[in-house]
């Protein structure tokens, strides 16, 4: 769990506040008072990744919302960028080649499924994973919890005048 957050078991993910908010469900007892709301910024990517990786590596630190990312998070963002640009480069493959990318012909004649498409999902698993670690997901950020240790220390009638 990233930022020193914690999930209590078993049960219903928790909605992020913005959907709450939407939904016009959003109760302050029913909410984390601690889901980060961060800033902070990595720096550039690795030299030694590929361009796709580069390109997505950029991306999520220029959407993440502010802070959410630290230097310490730039070995699980790499991990990230690097599936998100292969993943991105086989399915781009197979777009190219349109329905007949997904089949190849095997030596004895017969058609099966590309292993593109074997990679293709298994990159996309592990992004997944990754998403939710560091929060890219909306429900993923509202588990996450950061303590706000000004907050205490600037009023302490905040959380119950609120």
């Amino acid at each position: 769990m990233a930022a020193g957050g914690s999930r209590t078991g078993a049960g219903r993910k928790p909605l992020p506040v913005a959907v709450k908010q939407i939904k016009g469900t959003l109760q302050k007892c029913r909410t984390n008072p601690n889901e980060p709301k961060p800033a902070g910024v990595l720096s550039d990517p690795p030299e030694y990744m590929s361009e796709g990786a580069k390109e997505a590596w950029r991306y999520a630190v220029s959407n993440a919302p502010p802070g959410l990312l630290s230097a310490l998070d730039g070995a699980v963002l790499e991990r990230w960028a690097n599936c998100s640009g292969l993943y991105r480069e086989a399915l781009a493959k197979i777009n190219r080649a349109g329905v007949s990318g997904m089949l190849v012909k095997t030596p004895s004649g017969i058609l099966r499924r590309s292993p593109l498409m074997d990679v293709i999902r298994d990159l996309a698993q592990e992004m997944k994973g990754y998403e939710a670690e560091m929060g890219f997901t909306p429900a993923s950020r509202s588990r996450v919890s950061v303590p706000n240790d000004q907050a205490k220390f600037n009023d302490p009638w905040d959380e119950i005048a609120g």
